[in-house]
């Protein structure tokens, strides 16, 4: 079963990757089987992600028409908001509501979140920046994070130990994680009430993986939970 399968995505859709521990990865692997597939594909960013994270079987676009003409010529689209040094700057999620809406794409992905490389996250007020239209949302967090302390692997752990009762000196357990994503200040922040909602597990180690999706499956607001390599 490939990725387009696990995760449920459906004919046309737009998918935004929020947490942490390979939300990129993720994106790219399932852009790249969605554009092998024929998807009319549009990636792009409403954060900001490096330069050199970009595919080069996608063509660069700053403007709509960009995105547009790209899709009539049957290449995926990758739409930025600006440069800055080595960063691609995002783009507002109204913009990608309206590429998602007007330009008749089969599939829009979206990094709507950071977590600047850390493997688990608890987001500020201000994040993630998940468009409106978005039809799937996909929290991801890496493993690996278990056994550590939230100081060590987390990104605003400050934030993570609050939602835990604790501090950020205290080692992450299987559970620990599991209500960090299952919790609506956490994982569940923000996401649009119409979206479906599925857990990505990367950097799974150990049977922490087995417990953290058997808490999380009855969950009433999560569709599905995988485990996926990389991250």
């Amino acid at each position: 079963m490939n990725l387009t399968e696990r995760l449920g995505i459906g004919r046309r859709e737009l998918v935004s990757f929020i947490g942490a521990g390979g939300k990129t990865t993720l994106l790219l692997s399932l852009g790249a089987e969605l554009a092998a597939s024929g998807s009319r594909l549009v990636l792009t960013t409403t954060t900001k992600m490096g330069a050199d994270q970009t595919p080069t079987w996608t063509t660069m676009c700053d403007t709509l028409g960009e995105v547009r003409a790209a899709l009539d010529a049957e290449y995926p689209a990758f739409l930025i908001g600006s440069r800055a040094g080595d960063k691609l700057l995002g783009v507002a999620p109204a913009l990608v509501d309206d590429v998602f809406t007007n330009l008749d794409p089969s599939h829009v992905l979206v990094e709507a979140d950071g977590a600047r490389r850390r493997s688990l996250k608890a987001p500020a007020r201000h994040e993630p920046v998940i468009p409106t239209e978005s039809t799937t949302v996909v929290v991801v967090a890496g493993l690996d994070a278990v056994g550590h302390r939230i100081a060590d692997v987390a990104h605003r752990p400050q934030l993570v130990a609050s939602l835990l009762g604790g501090t950020v000196d205290d080692v992450l357990r299987p559970e620990d994680v599991a209500m960090v994503l299952g919790h609506p200040e956490g994982g569940l922040a923000r996401v649009p009430a119409s979206a479906r909602i599925v857990v990505a597990l990367t950097k799974a180690v150990g049977d922490s993986a087995v417990e953290i999706e058997q808490r999380l499956t009855s969950h009433q607001r999560i569709d599905r939970v995988v485990v996926v390599a990389g991250g």
